[in-house]
């Protein structure tokens, strides 16, 4: 009984084991394909724009962002590796454990056969039973003799099942190995055209750093559109302040007059630590159901990579900061709503329309857009398309911003990984 027991508990393990092995690969292979489908994008823009025999910012920023993408396939492909190589090391510690069981099973099966043997006549099993010193005896004599057999039908079934079962881990292994094999060649395969892709990295930012006058002409004229950008931001957030302040400040004169017509105490104001805003009941919702989404916003993008991150960046002898993401997506893509909200500004910055919305005391912005598909002060809900995104230098770039009042954030803390 102990044996049986064992086979049944190391069925379920064994089974429960391998459902969690085929999870954890089909979720590295599910971040493969994805990471090959914004290599690809990648791959597309660059071949674009390497028929021009100008370098630009745009090339080097898809290198860097093809590089990065590759090196964290790299990674995933190590993962995968890894977890073959565990896999790979249960399956054989499963055969031979299994094999130790299917021994031990067909050792307690010979004993059993033997026994039935010695007492397999007639006569034999009725010596057996009346051989007892009592009824009671005989009864469990009888009963003993009738669960025997069905024992042993049992393990044989037991036997039949684990050899079947080695069986099966056995070409789970072979398999293993195969898909491990495979790995690696793609595993040098990728280490190669990652070196390759830095070596064109190296000859772009020479190329940059030979042409630095025209680069810092460049990165002064974003800076600028950038400042600009900055300061319509600024200005469209201080008017909704101005705005919600007013309301406020309306809506309490109104709450005093009442109370003094009704002879009582005027009402102590509310939401007095916290944002103008997010004053009244909508806004201060929608800021907390903002904040309550923060790492699963959707991207303004359906498909897209980072070419520019948040922060301080350095090109050659030139720093660069930005205040948001720039993201390579398609070609005639669209930009969406990152979360509900009410449109509070569409403007245009050196031939790039802008859309700013308002989300609470929550803003996002959407930049370089060839055409936009809605008007200021209508709410939008979530994903719901603004506009498409411009194309130039043959790629598509959206850039995107968050800002919490007057203070900028990092998108990568917001959006979805």
């Amino acid at each position: 009984m102990k044996i049986s027991h064992l086979f049944v508990f190391s069925f379920c393990f064994l089974f429960i084991n391998t459902q969690l092995w085929a999870q954890n690969r089909a979720e590295l292979e599910r971040k493969k394909a994805q990471l090959n489908k914004d290599i690809e994008m990648i791959n597309n823009t660059l071949k674009q724009t390497s028929t021009d025999k100008q370098v630009t910012l745009k090339q080097l920023n898809a290198l860097r962002a093809q590089i990065r993408l590759r090196e964290e396939k790299i990674t995933t492909i190590n993962s995968e590796v890894r977890l073959l190589s565990g896999e790979i090391n249960e399956n054989v510690n499963n055969v031979r454990s299994l094999n130790s069981q299917l021994g031990q099973l067909k050792k307690d099966y010979s004993a059993m056969i033997l026994f039935a043997q010695k007492n397999q006549s007639a006569y034999s099993k009725l010596m057996y039973v009346f051989a007892a010193d009592n009824f009671n005896q005989a009864y469990m004599r009888m009963k003993y003799l009738n669960q025997f057999g069905q024992y042993r039908m049992k393990q044989a079934g037991y036997i039949e099942t684990t050899q079947d079962k080695v069986k099966v881990k056995i070409k789970e292994l072979n398999q293993n190995k195969h898909q491990k094999d495979n790995l690696l060649t793609d595993q040098v395969k990728e280490k190669k055209t990652l070196g390759n892709e830095k070596n064109n990295q190296e000859k772009v930012v020479q190329s940059l750093t030979s042409q630095e006058k025209k680069l810092k002409k460049d990165l002064a004229q974003k800076q600028r559109d950038a400042q600009k950008l900055d300061r319509a931001i600024r200005q469209a957030i201080e008017k909704e302040i101005a705005i919600a302040r007013r309301k406020a400040e309306d809506e309490a004169r109104a709450a005093a007059s009442k109370a003094k017509a009704e002879g009582k105490e005027t009402p102590v104001a509310k939401n007095k630590n916290t944002s103008i805003l997010a004053s009244t009941p909508e806004s201060a919702k929608l800021s907390a159901d903002f904040v309550s989404n923060r790492g699963r916003l959707p991207w303004p993008v359906a498909n897209g990579v980072i070419t520019e991150g948040y922060g301080t960046q350095k090109i050659g002898g030139v720093t660069k900061d930005s205040k948001g993401w720039t993201i390579r997506t398609n070609p005639g893509a669209t930009a969406r709503s990152v979360f509900d909200g009410t449109i509070s500004k569409i403007l245009e910055i050196s031939g790039s329309n802008i859309i700013i919305i308002r989300h609470g005391e929550f803003f996002t912005v959407y930049k370089n857009l060839s055409a936009v598909s809605v008007s200021v002060g209508q709410k939008v809900s979530t994903k719901q398309t603004l506009g498409t995104v411009a194309t130039t230098e043959g790629s598509a770039d959206l850039d995107f911003q968050l800002w919490k009042g007057m203070a900028d954030q990092n998108p990568a803390a917001w959006l979805a990984n």
